[in-house]
């Protein structure tokens, strides 16, 4: 699907009540359909919103530009930031779901990441795989429990621990419940990283309030 702000998508219903609707985005060089297969493994029935980046880099899609190697163009984070929160805003009412959990890997987590700092209220949470920090100086955002997971690699080559720990004690600060966890693996996913995200969403299953099922929910891929 295109949607009107010209994002490519893919959506999958939810088949089960009360599973939290999961906003899936992929690394560099990856698509709408690269995250949907871990999206159904980490939330069995919930509605999967999987939109491509849309700037390129040497042909690769991304979610926002960068300057070099972990080096951001911090002007166009905040702008595809903002365009990522209408475009959920616009696919939440188009196809009747609730504000979702991101779900990205690297660069898409990176810019879940952003969104959560610049338009919080469009996400109920966030899943971050492999993130940095995505923005030199954040807005002070007013999370209020949001739960958010941080999983990364031990031996990243790309994500310096001491980046993800800033990510998580800035998301913290905001007022976000953050679980950070390091997994033994490099930057790409791992058994473990499926794992964690299968049992850390189901918690969140238990406490997000979605209040058009009626259902308690609980608040608990490149850079």
């Amino acid at each position: 699907m295109m949607d009107d702000s010209s994002f490519v998508y893919r959506f999958e219903p939810g088949s089960r009540v009360g599973a939290p609707p999961l906003l899936l985005l992929h690394g560099t060089g990856g698509d709408e359909n690269d995250l949907l297969q871990l999206g159904a493994m980490i939330s069995r029935g919930s509605a999967l919103l999987s939109p491509r980046g849309r700037v390129l880099e040497h042909g690769m899609p991304r979610f926002f530009r960068r300057l070099a190697e972990g080096v951001f163009d911090e002007e166009d984070v905040r702008k595809r930031a903002l365009e990522l929160g209408a475009f959920v805003e616009s696919a939440r009412q188009r196809h009747g779901i609730e504000a979702p959990v991101a779900v990205g890997f690297s660069n898409g987590a990176n810019i879940a990441a952003a969104l959560l700092l610049i338009k919080p209220d469009a996400l109920a949470g966030a899943v971050l795989l492999r993130a940095m920090v995505p923005l030199s100086d954040p807005p002070r955002a007013r999370l209020d429990g949001k739960p958010v997971l941080i999983l990364s690699g031990q031996a990243d080559p790309i994500v310096p621990a001491g980046n993800a720990a800033r990510l998580s004690a800035l998301l913290s600060d905001g007022g976000a419940n953050v679980v950070h966890k390091t997994v033994p693996a490099g930057h790409q996913l791992s058994e473990a990283d499926v794992r964690l995200a299968r049992e850390w969403i189901a918690g969140v299953d238990a406490q997000v309030a979605y209040p058009s099922t009626g259902v308690q929910c609980q608040k608990s891929t490149m850079s």
